[in-house]
C-alpha cells in the first residue's frame, strides 16, 4: 500500500506493506526489546494521555535494512515480535519511507536511517523523551540539531547527519532541539546505545 501520511506525526510518505512478523528472526532483536521495556519502564518511551506515542528504537538488519518499533505502538510496555517493522529503504531527498511488517513504521524511521547512513558502524539507535534530559543536555552543550529543524523531516535528517559526522565514532547522542524533549543516541550492540541514555538518565535525574 502506497500512502502520503498527512495526519497524525508522520510526516514523510509512507511505502508500507503489510507483512508477518520479522523481529524473532533477527539478531539482536531481544536485547532490543529488553531495552525498549527498559527505557518504558523509566518513562523515557511510551504516551501521552491522549494516546500519542513518544520514544522509539532500532536494530540495524542487512543490505541496509533495520528493524524499528511500529508507529502507535508507545502505549504497550512489553511489545514482542508483533511491534516492530522492517524498514527496507529511507529515500531522505523524497521524502519517502519504504517498510514492511505488521505495524507501520515510526515517525521517527527517517532520522534513525540518517544516523545509520552517517555512521555506518552504528547498529542500534535510541531515541528517547525526557523534560529533565533535553534541558540538561542543551544547557550543558551537547551537540544538538538546530531549534527550528522539525522532527520527522528531511531537514531533520540532513542536520542529524551533520552532527553525527561531526562526532565520528561508532557511538553519540545528539539533543533535537527542534523536537521539545527529543534525544537521540546510537551506539554499537544495543546495550551500548542504552548505556548513553541511561548515564544521562541518571546525571539529570
Amino acid at each position: 500500500m502506497n500512502e502520503s501520511v498527512t495526519e497524525g506525526y508522520v510526516k514523510y510518505t509512507a511505502d508500507h506493506t503489510g507483512a508477518a512478523a520479522l523481529a524473532a528472526e533477527v539478531s539482536g532483536w531481544k536485547e532490543l526489546d529488553k531495552a525498549r521495556t527498559r527505557l518504558y519502564g523509566l518513562g523515557l518511551v511510551g504516551a501521552l494521555p491522549n494516546g500519542v506515542g513518544f520514544g522509539n528504537v532500532s536494530i540495524r538488519m542487512n543490505d541496509g535494512e533495520f528493524l524499528i518499533t511500529g508507529t502507535a505502538t508507545g502505549g504497550r510496555k512489553a511489545l514482542g515480535p508483533d511491534g516492530y517493522c522492517t524498514v527496507n529503504a529511507v529515500d531522505i531527498e523524497k521524502n519517502r519511507v519504504t517498510s514492511s511488517g505488521p505495524v507501520k513504521a515510526s515517525a521517527e524511521s527517517m532520522s534513525h536511517g540518517a544516523i545509520y547512513l552517517a555512521c555506518p558502524s552504528a547498529r542500534s539507535v535510541i531515541h528517547i523523551h525526557s523534560r529533565n534530559i533535553f534541558d540538561g543536555m542543551l544547557r550543558d552543550h551537547y551537540p544538538c540539531t538546530p531549534a527550528d529543524v522539525p522532527y520527522g523531516t528531511p531537514e531533520m535528517a540532513r542536520a542529524l547527519i551533520a552532527c553525527v559526522k561531526e562526532q565520528g565514532g561508532s557511538r553519540g547522542m545528539v539533543v533535537m532541539a527542534g523536537h521539545d524533549e527529543g534525544v537521540i543516541a546510537w551506539g554499537g550492540p544495543v546495550q551500548e546505545a542504552l548505556d548513553l541514555i541511561l548515564e544521562v538518565y541518571h546525571t539529570y535525574n
